[in-house]
């Protein structure tokens, strides 16, 4: 079992910048990978980056270049830095934990995004 308590997120004009952060409870991190997900109006949650415990990440396309996923696992962290924001960059994210071991998906509560057109 595994808590995420999410903390960040806001409102920001086009081409700021925002840092979500999660922190994880529970579970051996080592064997979970981290994620950010998001929920736009009108499309089903999807993907955003992830990041294992070696350190490999990935991002969809829509955000390479402009986002950037850390993770400290020490502390059970991870971190979500959006820069150059768009208006389409509006929605729900969630962090998650992936437990590879087992296939269950653990999520935070969700923090909103606005970035107003």
């Amino acid at each position: 079992q595994v808590e995420l308590v999410e903390s960040g997120g806001g409102s920001v004009q086009p081409g700021g910048s925002l840092r979500l952060s999660c922190a994880a409870y529970g579970n051996n991190f080592a064997h979970i990978v981290m994620g950010w997900y998001r929920q736009t109006p009108g499309n089903e949650r999807e993907a955003v980056a992830r990041a294992t415990s070696g350190g490999s990440t990935s991002y969809a396309d829509s955000v390479k270049g402009r986002f950037t996923i850390s993770r400290d696992n020490a502390k059970s962290t991870v971190s979500l830095q959006m820069n150059s924001l768009k208006p389409e960059d509006t929605g729900v994210y969630y962090c998650n934990a992936h437990d590879f071991t087992t296939g269950n998906d653990f999520w935070g509560q969700g923090t909103q995004v606005t970035v107003p057109s």
